[in-house]
Parts: C-alpha cells; sequence; structure tokens
C-alpha cells in the first residue's frame, strides 16, 4: 500500500508539473527582465543629464470633418513615439523585442506629449485601450495610440467659396521644457503617412507636411512643437449649382420686364418684387450656415452686387412708370388747349396707339397736318386733333401717308430700349473681373 501510494504521488506531481500555468512564471520573469518595481519611472530617463530625443511619427486614418461655423477640424491618427530608456533593457540572445499593451504604460515613464489648440481628443478604447508598447533589449521603447483629436482651424473665408484652407494639428510637451526632452520629427516629412482613401465631400486634399518649431510661454520657457500642416482646397460645384447659377438667374428674370409693356404695371410690379425676395433669401440661406465674420467674403460681393442689379430693374420701372405720368399730364393739358381753338370747324380727337390698321389708317383722311399734336410731343398713344376739311378723298390719302406714321409713338419707352443694353453689359463685365480675380 506504501509502495502504491508513492506510485500515485509521483504521477500526480509528474502531471502537475506538466500543465502548470506558465503565464506565473513568465510574469516573474518579466519583471526580472524589465526591473520595473527597481526604478523610480516618475522621473524622465537620463534625469540631470541632457535632453531625451523624442522622435514622433504619424500616420493619419481620417480627416472626419470640417466645420466652418466652428473653425475645427476632426482627425483620427495612429501617434507613435520612440525613445531609449536604459532602466527598460533587458538581455537577450536573439535581439527580439516584447510587446505589451496599456497596462504597463501606467508602470513606466512616457512622453507627455498632448495636442496644442486642441478642443476635444480620446484615446480609443473598443474593445480595449487601443495602446501598445513595445521594448527592446538595448532600451528603445515604442510607444503607439490611436486617438481621435478636434482641433481648432483659423480659416480665412476672404475669397469664399473659392478659397483654400491650412490647418494645423500642433504637437507638444506639456511638463518638459526643450533642456529636458527634444520632440522632433523621426524621419522628417517622411514621418507623416496618410491613407489613401481619406477623402471629404467639401474639400480636395491637396498636400500634407510636417513643420516644427520652438514655442516661448513666459511662465515656463521654451518648448518643441511640432506640427502636422494640410492644405485644403475647396469643391466650387456644389456652390455653382446652390449658389452662382440661381442668383445669375433671378437678375436675368428681373432683365425680362424690360420687354414687357410698360401699362402692364401688375405684370412688371410682381416680377420684380419676386426677384427682390428671391435674391434675399439666398442671400440668407448662405449666410445662415456661415461664421458670424466681421469683413466681407467673395460670395457676399456677388450676391449683393446681383441683389443691387435687382433691386434697380425695380426702380427702372418706378421711373418709367413716373415719366410716363409726367407725359400723360403734358398729353391731357394739350388735348384740353387743341379742343378749345377758335376757327376750327368740326374738330375730332382721336387715340392712335402703335398697332394701327390700314383701315384706321385710311378713316384719317382729309385731316390737315397743321391741326395735328406738335412733332415735338412724343406720347405713348397720340392724341391727334384732326378738323374736318373738303379736299377729295385722294388728297386726304396722300396727307395721311406722308405725316401720320411719324406721329404715333411705339409702347416701349426710351428707358426700357438703353436698359435692354446696359443691364446685360454690366453684368457681364462684373462677372468677367470676379472669376478673374477669385478664381
Amino acid at each position: 500500500q506504501r509502495h502504491w501510494n508513492n506510485a500515485i504521488a509521483v504521477f500526480c506531481s509528474h502531471i502537475f508539473k506538466k500543465n502548470r500555468d506558465l503565464t506565473k512564471a513568465w510574469k516573474g520573469k518579466t519583471d526580472q527582465l524589465l526591473r520595473v518595481d527597481e526604478h523610480d519611472f516618475t522621473m524622465r530617463p537620463a534625469f540631470g543629464g541632457p535632453a531625451i530625443p523624442v522622435g514622433v511619427d504619424v500616420q493619419v486614418e481620417s480627416l472626419d470633418s470640417i466645420s466652418e461655423v466652428d473653425m475645427d477640424f476632426t482627425m483620427t491618427l495612429y501617434l507613435r513615439h520612440y525613445w531609449k530608456d536604459e532602466r527598460l533593457s533587458f538581455p537577450s540572445t536573439n535581439n527580439k523585442s516584447m510587446t505589451f499593451d496599456g497596462r504597463l504604460v501606467k508602470k513606466i515613464w512616457v512622453p507627455d506629449v498632448f495636442f496644442v489648440h486642441s478642443k476635444r481628443s480620446f484615446i480609443h478604447d473598443t474593445t480595449t485601450d487601443n495602446i501598445m508598447l513595445r521594448v527592446f533589449p538595448d532600451g528603445h521603447v515604442l510607444y503607439s495610440m490611436r486617438v481621435t483629436v478636434t482641433a481648432m482651424c483659423n480659416m480665412d473665408f476672404s475669397h469664399f467659396p473659392l478659397d483654400s484652407q491650412t490647418c494645423s494639428l500642433e504637437l507638444e510637451s506639456y511638463a518638459y521644457t526643450d533642456e529636458d526632452l527634444m520632440l522632433y520629427w523621426k524621419n522628417g516629412n517622411e514621418s507623416l503617412k496618410t491613407d489613401e482613401k481619406i477623402s471629404l465631400s467639401q474639400f480636395l486634399i491637396q498636400k500634407f507636411h510636417t513643420t516644427s518649431r520652438l514655442a516661448f510661454y513666459s511662465s515656463t520657457g521654451w518648448y518643441n512643437r511640432l506640427y502636422i500642416n494640410f492644405t485644403l482646397r475647396r469643391h466650387i460645384f456644389f456652390f455653382l449649382l446652390q449658389t452662382y447659377f440661381p442668383a445669375t438667374l433671378m437678375v436675368m428674370l428681373s432683365w425680362v420686364s424690360f420687354w414687357i409693356d410698360r401699362r402692364a404695371v401688375p405684370a412688371r410690379v410682381s416680377l420684380g418684387i419676386t426677384t427682390v425676395l428671391t435674391m434675399s433669401t439666398i442671400i440668407t440661406g448662405v449666410n445662415a450656415s456661415m461664421p458670424r465674420v466681421s469683413y466681407i467674403k467673395a460670395v457676399d460681393i456677388y450676391l449683393w452686387v446681383s441683389f443691387v442689379f435687382v433691386f434697380l430693374s425695380v426702380l427702372e420701372y418706378a421711373a418709367v412708370n413716373y415719366l410716363t405720368t409726367v407725359q400723360e399730364r403734358k398729353e391731357r393739358k394739350l388735348r384740353e388747349r387743341f379742343s378749345c381753338s377758335c376757327g376750327i370747324p368740326h374738330s375730332k380727337t382721336m387715340m392712335l396707339d402703335g398697332n394701327y390698321s390700314e383701315s384706321d389708317a385710311n378713316s384719317l383722311a382729309g385731316y390737315t397736318r397743321n391741326q395735328m399734336v406738335p412733332e415735338e410731343e412724343k406720347p405713348e398713344k397720340m392724341v391727334v386733333h384732326l378738323a374736318m376739311s373738303n379736299e377729295s378723298n385722294s388728297s386726304r390719302k396722300r396727307g395721311l401717308k406722308g405725316h401720320v406714321g411719324l406721329r404715333i409713338i411705339q409702347n416701349t419707352h426710351a428707358i426700357d430700349k438703353y436698359s435692354r443694353l446696359i443691364f446685360p453689359g454690366t453684368y457681364i463685365f462684373f462677372n468677367l473681373i470676379y472669376w478673374s480675380v477669385f478664381s
């Protein structure tokens, strides 16, 4: 029985050694290799010596949005840091690195890089914290994280929507000055990589590039600052369809009133008011989606000049209507004066407009020329004062053909005739100057 019990014990011991938890043994081995508990990682590497160089490279995953109203942008990127901490060096026969997740980051020293002028930022944590730490045997460390940041971008809208915007994402150490930490791009411009699928609905991404410089704070000193610069060119086709074409069509629609009879007051007034209100709606809609800047934008110049053209077309008809009223007043006085003249037997008054038939002309035969309205009076509908004569019908017809046509004025005022040429010509000239300057 004793030998049997010993055999069972040996067998169980063999099974236990074979299936023991290897992570416990590796945990002790890791502590021994990295010696995390033997050093004070609250201080930077080589504390008291020269500044520790920390290289940075970035891979931009997406440029999520650009907001003109808030003047900011949102970007998701992989931020990687490279430095050497001899306190983390460990012996290795194959020179292989060890990779850890975010749990070890809390136990060692890492650079305190933050985003300057950022409004919101966070490290992704689904399904776990998106943090990676890789330690090499000689003490070199790679620290990588996936971050989404919303940062401020000072935009200039003086050429909107024909503008280009340059925005920057700035990185800097929060606590360590350039005497303690030297932040630099690891591979120059090659330190910035972008995804080829990055695209925006309203912008064309022209280029990404990196820069660096020193930033000074009066209370704390000089700091190394890294810049991720990108230039955006706005797509103009959307604004051509939504803003420029409707505004141009409204201006052209206001010119239709120049070809409408000046007696058609409801038609010309309603057309002018409609175009004015439509232009006001377009201007309000554009400004509603833009920040309230204190300077004039390019689109404001185009819309307000278009609005002025539409408004002047309304004033043009007001001038035509007023001058027509003045003409009719003079016409009425002449009619009253000729109707009361002495020595004109069987006087007769007739109204003729520009559309008269041959029968109307023949019916005027026999009236003398000197009894008509004087040559300088040009009413819209000519008032002809005619006196009966005893001449033959043939004489009357010959006198009418030579003089009646000269005294019938068309229904178009002279201002309308000039406006048909001046308004389109001036607007075309304005467009040539506008697009040559801003495009």
